[in-house]
């Protein structure tokens, strides 16, 4: 498994500029890092850091525009387009897209169509550039309240309709645990529908070992089932977040294969 720290969830509290962000990274140890928004961000200033420090951008978000309305689906494409493209200048083979809030006037089974026939539209783009597409469940009882795509079954059906490669889920362990619960079988019983994971602890979203999630478990499980991918470390951390990294990388050490973190 490779590690990933997400940029701005870890530092978010703390002042540190996200460039300045991006070098403490790599001085940890990390070979990988992911953030949020492309587009407000100098992805130049990102390349050179990048290529300085010999880091991986693991992944990123589409542009916000929701798949769940089907008279925006251009829009849609023109985003991923563009996010593409930022991908493709930093070398990053992973976008996640949201799928947005539930729709006033349309049936969720309508709201589903266009989330898969928006998907299947985008394949042909995915594949041109070698890029997958991560589609994101979230929890509506704390974080995201009016967000269409809750339970993981859910977006597993999704992601078997649109029936590519390049269309993945990226199982947030945080977010699925607010939810439904029911990990590992939920995980292991559908790995290969699962391009990526985020990881945080429950309650609060802090890192592993705050909470009442057992991440080594769940990655040994997962592991065990084939899952050799990214691991998005998307939490808040309690304490100093240098701290919380480098007790990860204790921690998990049996996952990390070769030099990947």
């Amino acid at each position: 498994m490779i590690f990933s720290p997400s940029i701005e969830a870890i530092y978010c509290d703390t002042g540190i500029d996200f460039y300045e962000s991006v070098a403490r990274i790599a001085r940890l140890g990390f070979e990988t890092f992911e953030f949020w928004s492309w587009w407000d961000k100098d992805i130049h200033a990102i390349q050179r850091l990048t290529e300085e420090f010999g880091l991986t951008v693991g992944s990123f978000c589409t542009k916000m525009i929701p798949l769940v309305n089907p008279s925006r689906r251009k829009e849609y494409i023109t985003g991923l387009e563009e996010s593409i493209a930022a991908a493709t200048s930093l070398g990053c083979k992973h976008l996640i897209t949201q799928v947005g809030d539930e729709q006033l006037g349309l049936s969720r089974w309508e709201q589903k169509q266009s989330i898969v026939q928006g998907l299947k539209e985008c394949v042909p783009l995915l594949q041109e550039r070698g890029i997958t597409l991560l589609v994101e469940p979230l929890n509506t009882k704390v974080d995201h309240p009016g967000y269409f795509l809750v339970r993981s079954q859910d977006g597993f059906e999704i992601i078997d309709e649109v029936d590519s490669p390049n269309v993945k889920l990226v199982f947030d362990i945080y977010h699925q645990q607010v939810s439904e619960g029911n990990l590992i079988p939920s995980m292991t019983g559908n790995v290969d529908k699962i391009g990526y994971l985020h990881a945080a602890d429950h309650p609060g979203r802090h890192q592993p070992g705050t909470g009442e999630i057992n991440l080594m478990n769940v990655l040994r499980a997962v592991d065990q089932a084939g899952y050799t991918g990214w691991v998005g470390l998307e939490y808040v951390p309690i304490g100093d977040p240098d701290e919380s990294l480098v007790r990860i990388r204790f921690d998990f050490e049996e996952f990390s294969h070769e030099t990947h973190w």
